[in-house]
């Protein structure tokens, strides 16, 4: 599989700079990284574990046109850990 096609939504629909934004930043995450990911965690855990967090509670990327809540970060993160076949 193609780092792209890690940046496309699983459904085919055609993806905004923020799905694209946010499913290349799960592409840089290590194998070992991923590995660590509990869909148990409460999402105080999540944030700690992923450090990029905003005050707010939203994902702190660059070029998006809408924040990343929780809920959409684990939905994309599993999916992402899924299709990366973790």
């Amino acid at each position: 599989m193609h780092d792209t096609d890690l940046e496309r939504p699983l459904d085919g629909s055609a993806p905004d700079e923020t799905d694209i934004s946010l499913r290349a930043y799960f592409s840089r995450f290590s194998d070992d990284r991923l590995r660590e990911y509990d869909p148990g965690w409460s999402d105080e855990r999540l944030i700690e574990w992923d450090s990029n967090f905003r005050s707010d509670g939203a994902l702190m990327l660059v070029c998006c046109e809408r924040d990343i809540e929780i809920a959409e970060y684990r939905i994309v993160l599993e999916e992402h850990i899924h299709r990366r076949g973790l």
